[in-house]
């Protein structure tokens, strides 16, 4: 097993050395090109990532066509549509690299069989899948809490090394801002 997945997993859950040899036939590990799709709208989404190294975008197309990027994972999270991927219907996203990355791909039937053979991994993913939840209701609250200006720069305090990471444009798609506003606030913030 890749020696991230195995340090990340050892986080959460105490596995002996030999269950992750065993477990480490249900984890391919694919190379993904900068804005290479993972997953495109339309298709279920069979596959779970857990980022090695590099940076993955979730996004829709919205009513008037443009992108709107939803959620972000660096090294060492999970990215997949979990409602998709759960229910095995087509999903309303995409993924997408956002930069040069590897990840270790695990399909939906191989999860299955990795949980009943190894039970301490519904803790695993139990416990990921509570702080996604719990980030994901902060997020909603502080998007009806927050001016626009206060949402940026609480992400950026909050998550400085995206901020490293992320164009300027696909940031502004994350915040629900045009590029220029989001341009203009960081103005404002060397001035």
């Amino acid at each position: 097993m890749h020696p991230s997945l195995k340090a990340h997993i050892r986080k959460w859950v105490d596995l002996p050395d030999e269950d992750f040899e065993t477990m480490s036939h249900y984890f391919e590990e694919l190379t993904v090109k900068k804005k290479q799709n993972l997953l495109t709208e339309g298709k279920v989404c069979g596959h779970s990532y857990f980022i090695v190294k590099g940076l993955l975008r979730l996004f829709f197309i919205n009513s008037k066509g443009m992108e709107q990027t939803t959620q972000f994972a660096m090294e060492n999270w999970w990215m997949a549509d979990y409602h998709s991927f759960a229910t095995q219907q087509p999903s309303e996203f995409c993924i997408q690299a956002v930069e040069a990355s590897t990840v270790l791909k695990l399909s939906y039937s191989d999860q299955e069989q990795l949980l009943e053979e190894f039970p301490k991994m519904e803790r695993y993913f139990r416990l990921l899948h509570q702080r996604v939840h719990a980030a994901s209701q902060l997020r909603m609250k502080l998007q009806y809490d927050f001016s626009r200006e206060e949402l940026y720069h609480d992400f950026n305090r909050r998550h400085p090394d995206f901020v490293q990471r992320i164009p300027q444009y696909l940031m502004a798609s994350y915040l629900g801002f045009t590029p220029e506003y989001l341009s203009e606030i960081r103005k404002k913030r060397v001035s």
